[in-house]
Order: C-alpha cells, then sequence, then structure tokens
C-alpha cells in the first residue's frame, strides 16, 4: 500500500556527529522514547565514509517525499551489512567489510551522449538543484530477499531535465566508479567492470526513480552506493546502481553487466515478477529481512498501480 502522507517512523532530524560523541547526554536529552532511533544514527555515523563532501558531515536537510509504503522500516543493521556490491566482494557481508576505506571525495558524475548540455557536476553542485526527499520504499533482491529503506534523495527526473536530452535519447546508461586497487576484490567476481546498469528514458524518468545520496537520514554508507547511486523500486536490485560516476543518454538499449553475462537469467528490464522465475528458484516468494516467515512477492513490487502502463502491450517473460 502506498500512502501520500507523512510515514508514522520517520528519521527527519539527524543529529550532527559531535553530539555523538557525549552518547549518554545525549540519550538523557531526547529521552527514553527517542534512544532507539538515536543509537541507529550512531551506527550510521560509525560506518558512514570519512572522505566525503562537505555536505556529508553535515545535517541532511530534507523534506518528505510522496509514494511511502506504511510497511516496517528494516533495520540499519541488515541494509548496511548483508547486501550485493560485487566491487567489494561476493558474500553478503564482504562489502560492509571492505569497502570502509573507499575514497568518495572528491567526486564527480560526468552526462554524456545525447544532450544539449553534457557536462559534469560535483555533488555539491547537485545538492542545489532541489530540495532533498525522503522516500521509504520496498525492495526485492533477485536472490529472493527484500528490505524496506528510508532514502534521502531526488526525483531522478529533476536532475536529467536539466541537460536536456535530445529527440535520440530513448535509453540511460549509468556507470560505477571502479578503481582495482581499491577494489581488489573485484578480481574474483568474474564480472567485467566498470559495472553498468540502464533504463528506458520513460523508466529513469518516473518520479519514483531515485537519484540517492542518504538513508537512514545519513549520508550513504561505502557499502550502500556512496556518495550516490539510482534507487528504482519496481525493479530486481541490481539495476539500482551505485556509486555512479557516468551517465550517458543514448539511442539504443544499453549492454548492461548482468545481463550480458546471463541474459537468460537476469533481463535488462528487472521488473519484479513472480510469475517469471528465475531459471535456479522461483520468485514467487521472499524472505524480509529481519522476518521469520516469508511472504508473496508482489508484481512490480507492489508499485504496479504507479508503474504498470510502461510496460502495456509487453510480453513480460518475454522483455523479463
Amino acid at each position: 500500500m502506498l500512502l501520500q502522507k507523512k510515514p508514522d517512523l520517520t528519521f527527519a532530524d539527524v543529529t550532527p556527529k559531535a553530539v555523538y560523541t557525549n552518547r549518554r547526554k545525549f540519550l538523557r536529552d531526547i529521552g527514553i522514547a527517542g534512544a532507539a532511533a538515536a543509537l541507529a544514527g550512531e551506527r550510521i555515523l560509525s560506518i558512514a565514509s570519512p572522505n566525503l563532501t562537505a555536505y556529508a558531515t553535515s545535517k541532511l536537510n530534507f523534506v518528505k517525499g510522496p509514494y511511502n509504503t506504511d510497511e516496517k522500516v528494516s533495520s540499519i543493521g541488515d541494509v548496511t551489512h548483508y547486501n550485493n556490491f560485487y566491487e567489494f566482494g561476493t558474500e553478503k557481508g564482504d562489502p560492509a567489510k571492505n569497502s570502509q576505506k573507499f575514497r568518495t571525495s572528491p567526486w564527480t558524475v560526468s552526462v554524456e551522449g545525447e544532450v544539449k548540455a553534457p557536462r559534469k557536476f560535483s555533488l555539491d553542485e547537485l545538492l542545489k538543484v532541489a530540495p532533498l526527499e525522503e522516500r521509504i520504499y520496498r525492495h526485492r533482491c533477485v536472490e529472493r530477499w527484500s528490505i524496506v529503506v528510508p532514502w534521502i534523495g531526488y526525483s531522478l527526473s529533476a536532475i536529467l531535465k536539466q541537460f536536456e536530452p535530445t529527440p535520440k535519447a530513448k535509453y540511460i546508461a549509468f556507470q560505477s566508479f571502479y578503481d582495482r586497487d581499491q577494489m581488489p576484490e573485484s578480481k574474483y567476481t568474474g564480472l567485467e567492470y566498470p559495472y553498468v546498469e540502464g533504463l528506458r528514458m520513460d523508466e529513469a524518468m518516473h518520479p519514483l526513480t531515485l537519484l540517492c545520496v542518504g538513508m537512514y537520514g545519513e549520508t550513504l554508507p561505502n557499502q550502500d552506493g556512496a556518495p550516490v547511486r539510482i534507487v528504482v523500486p519496481w525493479k530486481y536490485g541490481y539495476k539500482s546502481i551505485k556509486s555512479i560516476v557516468k551517465i550517458k543518454f543514448q539511442e539504443h538499449e544499453p549492454v548492461t553487466t548482468w545481463n550480458q553475462i546471463a541474459s537468460n537469467e537476469y533481463g535488462f528490464y528487472s521488473n519484479v515478477n513472480p510469475n517469471v522465475d528465475h531459471p535456479r528458484w522461483s520468485q514467487a516468494t521472499e524472505h524480509r529481512l529481519g522476518e521469520f516467515f516469508t511472504r508473496k512477492t508482489l508484481l512490480f513490487n507492489g508499485y504496479g498501480d504507479l508503474v504498470s502502463s510502461m510496460y502495456n502491450g509487453m510480453d513480460l517473460k518475454k522483455y523479463h
């Protein structure tokens, strides 16, 4: 269920890092009711990159965005310590363990291809484009687990429109940062780098698609895609590419990393569909991290009323 109102659970007022150095005083000041949220923020601060740009060490000012799910938010520990980021290793705990020295400052993103105003922009420039929003989205991994995360970012369309795409721009390719010296575990993964993902233009411009710079009221930890990533909540998790350094508008469908390696397992569209099994397992159910029982997987991850019209007339088994 999607709600056009403020969620009950919020991380709106994040305390500056210095306050966390006096944990006991802080907990006394905010009272018992806020203790859990305070500890959650403290944990995020402890695992975030020490090399973020200026905005990263201060409070992220954001407004409540639309399209928030009313489901229980997943624990920070699960989201930051059970995830995929193959550049830092293939096991779910590898990204948190191996990414802590990843350098995320300075950082620029190059915009190229079929646009009238190609250029590079810094994250400091990005923060001036539009107000930051918090969006609480559910997510589904192709490996059958799911989470609910309070992201902070911008509707991607607000960012892309400023570059004035040409009529030839039908798709957008996104490229992750890659440096073998900082990511030595990548040589054992069997993937070709840099990692590339892509969206059709209408998917990229959809109001649900988020250019994300934070989560749980703070900046992104390295293992979750610092300093900037894409979040596409109706698609399987591997479409939400991390640590972006290039955005390229193009006329033809981009060659994407997982689709290139195993197109029968990882389609270009990657829409969550319980009726299309992965060749090695069923996608009909999922395991929400932190819960004991499995639950039914929802078509388009439950966002069908907002996104299904983009796929009218398409064979969703062929174009999986």
